[in-house]
C-alpha cells in the first residue's frame, strides 16, 4: 500500500495546485492572493506545524517500504482500501469547497483584506469543508500505512489546523463579517456538522 499512498499524495499535490491556480485566474479583482506571514506570528507557526506534519505523512509510505512495521490491528486489506476511499472521499470534498468558494477561497488570511461570507454549497454544512477534507484525505493516507510515522504526522497536522482554524481565522472572519458570521458560526458546526458551534 506504500506506492499507492505514495501516488494518491502525488495526485491530491496535483488537484490542490491545479485548483489552487484555477482559483487565481479566475480572479478579476486583481487583488493579492498570497499574503506573506510575518515570521513568528500564530499564522506562520500554524503553517510551519502544517507543513512539517505534511512532510511526515510523505515520509510514512517511504518509512513502510524501508521496513517500519505497520500496527498489526490496522495492517488489513480492507483498512487500506477504506483509507484509499477516504483519500478519494477528502479530495473530492475539497475540491467542491474550493470551488463554491469561488474569488473568495484564499490559501492565507490577510489580515488585511476584506473577505465574503459563502454559505452555500458544502458551507451549508460545515464552517471548514475544505479543511474537512484535507483531513478526511490525510486519515486515508495514514490508513494506506499505518505506522507509527504516519501516526506523528496526524497529531501534528490536527494540531496545526485547529491553531489555524481557532486562533487566526475564527477571529479575524469575527472582525471582518461581524455579525453575519457570528450568526452563522452559530447555527453551523467548524468541521463536522452541528459540532464546534461558536456561542
Amino acid at each position: 500500500m506504500a506506492v499507492t499512498s505514495l501516488v494518491l499524495i502525488g495526485v491530491w499535490l496535483a488537484m490542490v495546485v491545479w485548483l489552487r491556480g484555477a482559483v487565481q485566474i479566475r480572479r478579476a479583482s486583481g487583488a493579492e492572493i498570497q499574503f506573506r506571514d510575518p515570521p513568528g506570528t500564530t499564522q506562520w507557526w500554524a503553517k510551519v506545524a502544517g507543513i512539517v506534519g505534511f512532510l511526515t505523512l510523505v515520509a510514512a509510505p517511504i518509512a513502510d517500504l524501508l521496513g517500519l512495521q505497520p500496527f498489526s490491528a490496522l495492517d488489513r486489506t480492507a483498512v487500506g482500501g477504506a483509507g484509499a476511499g477516504l483519500v478519494v472521499l477528502g479530495t473530492s470534498l475539497t475540491a467542491a469547497a474550493q470551488s463554491a468558494m469561488g474569488t473568495a477561497w484564499r490559501a492565507d488570511v490577510n489580515p488585511h483584506a476584506q473577505t465574503t461570507l459563502v454559505t452555500d454549497g458544502p458551507f451549508r454544512w460545515v464552517r471548514n469543508p475544505a479543511l474537512t477534507g484535507v483531513v478526511t484525505t490525510f486519515v486515508g493516507l495514514a490508513l494506506l500505512t499505518p505506522n507509527p510515522v504516519a501516526l506523528a504526522a496526524l497529531v501534528i497536522i490536527l494540531g496545526s489546523l485547529q491553531v489555524q482554524v481557532r486562533l487566526v481565522e475564527e477571529p479575524y472572519l469575527l472582525r471582518v463579517l461581524g455579525k453575519d458570521y457570528a450568526a452563522y458560526a452559530a447555527r453551523t458546526g467548524r468541521f463536522i456538522p452541528w459540532l464546534g458551534r461558536l456561542r
